[in-house]
């Protein structure tokens, strides 16, 4: 079954599969290494655990008999990132803790809910009390910076203003150009130079943007500044959280000029 809260699950699980790799590193940090059985090939942090625990498969391509394999007594799944119809087939036979996180206050409360599904409430608190203060002491932009983020190539895709990724942009101070827009848009080079794009990120994830993609951009938009960036603090929506602020500041660092 997919549980629609926390309550639902009365025992403390002892056999974790997780389908989401910023949720496979929270599930880490909140000290759950003898719990978690089973990762998918994308869960790279920690590497002790990508190295040691089962593969699934990917987290749009699960293989289930994997999954049957490893008798999980609880799946932790996401809305956006996993496969609707693979998450009934695994719900049918398991619970399943499906998170939907589109901003920070989304984030802070699956890490809640996870903490309290799993016994780890004071683990979990601590941690969203420091991601809450990291943010909080994070610089301001004196003024709104005209962003574009590219998460794909061949064709270009960006974000809109419903996803994650939009909010942690707006916490830098950068805003969002293409903020109407839902989900992950394809765009194009007219696009970004109509809506007079003054910073544009190139992400290192989902597609990995190399410096000779930004060489490309940069004779196509010759008025727009251009950083390749870690798409990992950007859209990874766990404990590596606690780290995004310190990487923000030194963007904002890089940019401050711009405006």
């Amino acid at each position: 079954m997919i549980l629609q809260q926390t309550a639902d699950l009365t025992y403390l699980p002892k056999r974790i599969v997780s389908l989401v790799p910023s949720q496979t590193e929270l599930l880490f940090d909140l000290g759950l290494e003898a719990e978690t059985a089973g990762i998918t090939k994308f869960c790279v942090h920690p590497q002790s655990w990508f190295k040691t625990k089962d593969s699934i498969g990917g987290t749009k391509t699960v293989n289930i008999d994997k999954v049957h394999q490893l008798q999980p007594d609880l799946i932790i799944a996401n809305k956006e990132e996993n496969v609707k119809e693979q998450i009934e087939a695994l719900a049918a036979n398991y619970p399943v803790w499906l998170t939907d996180v589109n901003n920070l206050q989304d984030a802070l409360q699956m890490i809640e809910d996870i903490g309290t599904l799993t016994g780890k409430s004071a683990a979990a608190n601590t941690l969203i009390n420091n991601i809450n203060k990291a943010f909080h002491e994070m610089p301001e932009m004196k003024m709104p910076v005209k962003t574009g983020y590219l998460i794909w190539r061949e064709p270009y895709m960006t974000v809109g203003g419903d996803t994650f990724i939009n909010d942690m942009l707006h916490k830098c101070g950068f805003k969002n150009i293409f903020s109407d827009k839902e989900r992950y848009p394809e765009v194009n080079i007219a696009q970004l130079q109509t809506a007079n794009c003054q910073l544009l990120l190139l992400s290192s994830e989902p597609y990995p943007f190399k410096q000779k993609h930004l060489d490309e951009l940069s004779l196509q938009l010759p008025g727009t500044k251009i950083i390749l960036a870690d798409g990992e603090f950007f859209s990874w929506y766990g404990s590596r959280m606690l780290q995004s602020p310190a990487y923000f500041k030194q963007l904002i660092t890089q940019i401050q000029g711009i405006n």
